[in-house]
């Protein structure tokens, strides 16, 4: 979606004054203005310090921005330019330039059913495996398909285990452990990934009670899930509680904050059981019978019945961008590392090793990132390395083509209407943090390349963990904050499109 903002509102109180002093005396000589100059837009932008302070982000409040040509890189503007701050979803950027390297950009990943006995008469005298190939995007859709697939191969019967394979990636309980345990954007991740690792939670009100389903949803599908269970219980606070028990995911709700119905997607804590179990249930449908599934690490061995591949990775990373989807952030991440050669047993010590290839292929000097999606608040990143980056990647490069469109009106100072300035860029924003870097295509067609970080690490600290999904004051604080980075971006174009 394409975003387009005016300028006409910010710049029309100045050019109003400016008319007002004018007009004060009458005319001496004649009554026809005096032409326009050329670079009346840039005389007429606020200044940088003053949109700063307009946006009253707070004393504790730190601003680190960059401008550089994209071109040339000559650094334009800059405040706290090597201030580290967090990222947030910015880290995304980073993590798609990663993966493009490492993985390409028609990398696909593989979910495959596999056979390790022969088949007779539909007759497995085996075992059925499911193998997880760390698909960030795979669904149920996905895993009904892969069952019409075995039962169109003459499948009918399996005689051994069902066994379910998700080494290809660790297993991580969940991104940031400081977040609420309810927060489906904060889930697992495994080898096996199913629905981006959500479980859908709707309650209905039915008499003096509720109805509840747990279902992992999908347009087409709609199968029920035992491996993630809710009770409703009175209470008051707090709304949800959650424990793993017996390999499953056990929730509590509040009686209290369920109102007259709703819903709302959870995280899952236990995604390759949660996949095992939709993928057995849309194989039931098909009319073939599995066991209860025995997880194992061993590699598996025999024939491929059927095979899933996601779309290119390209397309991936387009999307995870869009959306600023986490787990497909850290995932992806996860398997360039992994590519590289290595075995990373966290997402910290696979930040650790992302952090230096972009020192040593960006030229980045402190990139100090502990995941690969932002969402971890001890993150730190500079404008300065945000923008070093930025230009190496090239604004012809592969990433800004990648990168959400923005567009933002721009008045013509010679009067012929308004031009649009072109941007495409990653927003991040948590709770006291917000950024936004990219890439500038004036109207004149000059290319800058920028990164602006803003947060106020103090009220983020003080905020409790139990309010950390909506705090007071951090939406309006937000709404400043992206307000005061567009401005920014306004005076930028004003001032640099020659």
């Amino acid at each position: 979606m394409t975003s387009v903002f005016s300028r006409r509102d910010i710049l029309a109180s100045l050019l109003a004054t400016s008319a007002s002093a004018a007009c004060a005396s009458a005319p001496e000589v004649s009554r026809i203005p005096a032409p326009r100059p050329a670079n009346a837009a840039a005389l007429a932008a606020p200044g940088a310090q003053r949109l700063v302070a307009a946006a009253e982000l707070g004393p504790t409040a730190k601003v680190g921005y960059v401008l550089a040509d994209a071109n040339s890189g000559e650094i334009l503007e800059a405040m706290n330019p090597v201030l580290a701050l967090p990222p947030a979803s910015v880290t995304k950027s980073l993590t798609a330039l990663y993966t493009l390297t490492q993985l390409g950009s028609d990398y696909r990943f593989r979910t495959q059913v596999m056979a390790d006995g022969p088949i007779s008469g539909g007759r497995l005298n085996g075992n059925l495996w499911l193998v997880g190939g760390g698909d960030p995007t795979l669904d149920t859709n996905h895993l009904a398909d892969l069952a019409r697939a075995l039962r169109a191969a003459g499948l009918r019967d399996v005689t051994g285990e069902f066994r379910v394979q998700a080494s290809a990636l660790p297993y991580i309980r969940q991104i940031d452990a400081s977040q609420p345990d309810h927060l489906g954007y904060n889930p697992a991740i495994s080898g096996l990934n199913l629905n981006f690792n959500r479980v859908h939670f709707e309650w209905k009100r039915a008499g003096s009670g509720y109805t509840t389903t747990m279902e992992a949803r999908t347009d087409h599908h709609r199968p029920a899930v035992r491996n993630a269970r809710m009770e409703i219980v009175n209470r008051d606070l707090p709304v949800y509680t959650y424990r793993a028990r017996q390999g499953q995911d056990h929730w509590t709700v509040s009686r209290q904050a369920l109102g007259r119905g709703g819903s709302r997607w959870l995280p899952v804590r236990h995604p390759e059981a949660y996949a095992a179990e939709v993928f057995r249930t849309m194989v039931r449908a098909q009319g073939i019978t599995l066991a209860a599934p025995r997880m194992v690490t061993a590699a598996p061995q025999g024939q491929l019945l059927a095979e899933h591949r996601s779309e290119a990775l390209a397309v991936i990373l387009r999307d995870m961008l869009k959306y600023s989807n986490n787990l497909m952030a850290e995932i992806c991440g996860l398997s360039a590392t992994t590519a590289r050669g290595g075995t990373p047993g966290s997402l910290r010590a696979s930040a650790r090793q992302m952090n230096a290839w972009c020192d040593s292929a960006l030229g980045t000097r402190r990139a100090g990132l502990e995941d690969h999606s932002g969402l971890g608040e001890g993150s730190r990143l500079s404008a300065s390395d945000m923008v070093t980056a930025l230009s190496a990647a090239g604004v012809n490069g592969p990433l800004r083509p990648l990168l959400k469109e923005i567009r933002l009106k721009e008045e013509n100072g010679g009067g012929s209407g308004s031009h649009l300035i072109d941007i495409r860029a990653k927003t991040g924003t948590l709770n006291f943090v917000s950024s936004l870097a990219g890439y500038i295509r004036t109207p004149s067609g000059r290319d800058l390349t920028f990164a602006t970080f803003t947060a106020d690490l103090p009220r983020r600290a003080a905020i409790s963990r139990s309010d950390r999904e909506a705090p007071q004051g951090a939406r309006g604080w937000s709404r400043r904050s992206r307000a005061m980075q567009l401005k920014l971006i306004e005076r930028w174009s004003a001032v640099y499109s020659a």
